[in-house]
């Protein structure tokens, strides 16, 4: 199979004049934003750790489960508004909200002529950002900038060359919504080369503050103090190092400064490269596009929606940046980026759907540093899961929070109208993306399987209360963030908790096969009710007699055993398939949140509707949503910075093509409409082997299998495909690999 050329980039002609439209990078740890206007040079620098103190850090989850039973008997017997005085009087509660650090500004000096008024880009004027390098570079009239993210220095470097050079140059804490009352500090320090600009921010109210250290190396010039930053006059090139810290009291800033890279630009851009670069190119898609369309600017091209060149690049995109905001941290709402201190919803880590949904490519995208910056979140939270398991409902085992600042994994949500403290499937939510990344990488890290069990362990003293019936009930229960349409948001038997329970009880079970808890956990599992069918033909969302359903909702929590989870399946499970795809033509879009699209796409592949994941990825490329950095937005029209749909999409469009358990492979189940032939190289599939997809109009395609290690599968194809072996000419039957053994798969017509 012959590679095609991915693409690799987006450009602009104008500068960035918002926040949101200024191009990306990170590390993963840092995050740069470059705006990329010679007449003020600006990169808002980010990092994950840069939470503002706000009084939530120091508070507990409160002791309730001395009342769960009293709650429990009165959902039970009947009173669906009773979940609504569990936690009352307890204030919401947001979590410590993400912020900016500072912009590094190179400004030309009074006498020296600007290269722009700021309403027209200069003559010959080119802004770009190439995914494959992290390289953000801005030129125009012989002079240069170039900023990247070192994901081997950790630091944000930015190279200007242009004849002459005569700048000021200075860090400028004061973005949007920074608080009046910050304490500041700097220091600047000349150098035989340049100099070193210091800045210390400390929050109010707080003994916890975060410091900017930028270095300059100029060659050639004149160097002098300017301000509160330094004048460079006659310069050939400026070479910045940018790093931060978030601290606690002082910092050693002699030690910080000793330990940044002495080198040049080429050698800092190098080191990186050679992280970074494989990375982004393990995994591609290219479509037949037109090579006119591939040429525009991300800008323009995102007004042809129906375009396959857009999709193509929204597809490398959304790994360029969902890479670059995974390191120490898997990506917030924001990703890693912001320009205000106001973020929506603190910029935090929503989990009960936006961050399974934003790093849902990540196993089969071949980014297995984005399921290990999620693993570093997960097990560093263990013992505050802990705490919320034993305060909330008096058990064993975890819980996992509905929102988490990265710090703290504490539950704080308290609010009537959404009870996330009621969300007990949080913590299997979160482990099934590392439950992926076991499967598909071959290793099981013996931490996952101790989360595991201790998830088990809560459901193991939860599940105490029995529906009429003898079936277990899950009470109190809540589906994020949805309610009955005859009752209050907290019930019982919501279908996600159900599916939750049943699927960590298990898999526990599962990886702990001859543990003498694994016999009594099936048992469990095998208590629990059936998921219901309403008369609608729809699966529910509350699987409890007399509580209807509230239709028009942009979250899916109900439809969790078909996506991720895979235990309702149009193979295994065809009639509640037919329930569950009932259930999602009876979805509304409720406020055309970006998530909300994405998710139903998700699932819809899963369904194998293809017409229905097409019309899903063209309500989000149609509805404005992507700014000209092609980060998106969580409403239609741009409102709101959030990563939800730059960082899902390349997943939907992955599901749309290419499935896999570890005993299945789906080729083909919902293709794309709009994309009648293309190749999606790289994939990385849950038995363990890496696949190359080419298709084509006339419903011909080739897969070709690279296995790792040996396995024995069920291959199926899309409605009416037929297969075959091509390295045997027999029809499709159970295949089986050998590691390092290529295996070729044929398609025929439909």
């Amino acid at each position: 199979m012959t590679a095609r050329t991915p693409v690799d980039g987006t450009w602009e002609p104008r500068p960035a004049t918002r926040w949101e439209d200024a191009f990306l990078g990170g590390n993963g740890r840092h995050g740069a934003m470059v705006y990329g206007d010679p007449a003020d040079d600006r990169v808002i620098v980010n990092h994950h750790t840069l939470v503002r103190p706000n009084g939530s850090e120091q508070l507990r989850p409160p002791e309730l489960a001395d009342r769960l039973h009293r709650l429990q008997s009165a959902l039970l017997a009947g009173d669906t508004t009773a979940a609504e005085r569990f936690g009352e009087g307890r204030p919401l509660a947001w979590v410590q909200p993400f912020h900016p650090a500072f912009q590094t500004r190179i400004r030309p000096t009074p006498d020296a002529s600007p290269a722009s008024d700021g309403t027209e880009p200069p003559p010959g004027y080119r802004r770009t950002v190439d995914f494959a390098t992290g390289e953000i570079t801005a030129e125009c009239e012989g002079r240069r900038s170039q900023v990247f993210v070192s994901r081997a220095d950790d630091v944000i470097v930015q190279y200007v060359t242009g004849p002459g050079l005569a700048v000021d140059l200075a860090l400028d804490h004061a973005l949007p919504g920074a608080p009046p009352n910050l304490a500041i500090g700097r220091s600047t320090v000349l150098t035989p080369d340049g100099g070193r600009l210091t800045l210390r921010v400390g929050y109010p109210d707080s003994d916890a503050a975060y410091t900017g250290i930028t270095v300059v190396r100029a060659d050639g010039g004149k160097v002098s103090v300017f301000g509160e930053g330094i004048r460079i006059e006659g310069a050939r090139s400026l070479l910045l190092v940018t790093r931060v810290r978030r601290h606690t009291g002082s910092l050693d800033l002699m030690a910080e400064c000793a330990a940044l890279p002495g080198d040049g630009y080429p050698s800092l851009l190098d080191r990186h490269r050679a992280l970074h670069r494989p990375a982004f190119e393990r995994a591609s898609l290219t479509l037949d596009a037109d090579p006119a369309e591939r040429a525009l600017p991300g800008s323009e091209l995102t007004g042809r929606p129906d375009s396959p060149a857009l999709l193509e690049r929204l597809f490398a995109a959304g790994r360029y940046h969902l890479y670059s905001s995974s390191g120490v941290l898997p990506p917030r709402l924001t990703g890693l980026w912001t320009g205000d201190w106001d973020t929506a919803w603190s910029g935090a880590f929503t989990t009960n759907a936006n961050l399974n949904l934003q790093i849902a490519s990540a196993a089969a995208g071949a980014l297995p540093e984005v399921s290990e910056a999620h693993a570093a979140l997960v097990y560093g939270q263990l013992a505050d899961w802990r705490d919320n398991a034993r305060a909330i409902f008096g058990a064993r085992g975890i819980v996992a929070p509905s929102h988490t600042d990265g710090e703290s994994g504490l539950t704080r949500h308290y609010q009537r109208a959404y009870p996330l403290h009621l969300w007990t499937a949080g913590a299997d939510w979160l482990l099934e993306p590392l439950i992926e990344h076991a499967e598909t990488s071959g290793a099981t890290d013996p931490r996952l399987v101790d989360a595991l069990h201790e998830v088990a362990l809560f459901y193991e003293d939860f599940l105490t209360r029995t529906a009429p019936d003898g079936t277990l009930a899950v009470v109190p229960s809540y589906s994020p963030e949805n309610r009955p349409a005859n009752a209050s948001w907290g019930t019982v038997n919501a279908t996600m908790d159900l599916a939750a329970a049943r699927h960590a009880l298990t898999a526990s079970a599962d990886r702990s096969p001859t543990a003498p808890s694994s016999a009594r956990r099936r048992a469990l599992a095998d208590r629990l009710p059936a998921y219901r069918v309403n008369e609608d033909g729809a699966l529910t969302e509350w699987a409890w007699p007399g509580l209807e359903e509230t239709y028009d909702h942009r979250h899916l929590s109900h439809l969790y055993p078909v996506w991720p989870l895979d235990a309702i399946n149009p193979y295994d499970t065809p009639e509640l398939a037919t329930a569950a795809h009932r259930a999602l033509e009876l979805r509304g879009s409720e406020n055309d949140s970006a998530h909300g699209h994405l998710h139903h796409a998700l699932i819809a592949a899963r369904l194998r509707d293809g017409v229905r994941v097409s019309a899903a990825l063209e309500a989000v490329l149609a509805g404005d949503f992507f700014h000209d950095s092609l980060m998106s937005a969580h409403y239609p029209s741009r409102n709101v910075y959030n990563a939800d749909a730059a960082h899902a999409l390349p997943a939907a469009v992955i599901e749309s093509l290419v499935q896999s358990t570890p005993d299945r492979l789906v080729l083909l189940p919902a293709p794309l409409a709009g994309c009648p032939s293309g190749e999606l190289r790289g994939v990385r599939t849950r038995f363990g082997a890496g696949l190359d997809l080419r298709w084509s109009a006339d419903g011909t395609a080739t897969a070709v299998l690279h296995p790792t290690r040996d396995a024995r599968i069920d291959v199926r194809t899309g409605h009416g495909s037929t297969l075959t072996h091509s390295s045997a000419g027999i029809p499709s039957a159970p295949l089986g690999l050998k590691a390092g053994v290529d295996r070729v798969l044929e398609l025929g017509p439909r």
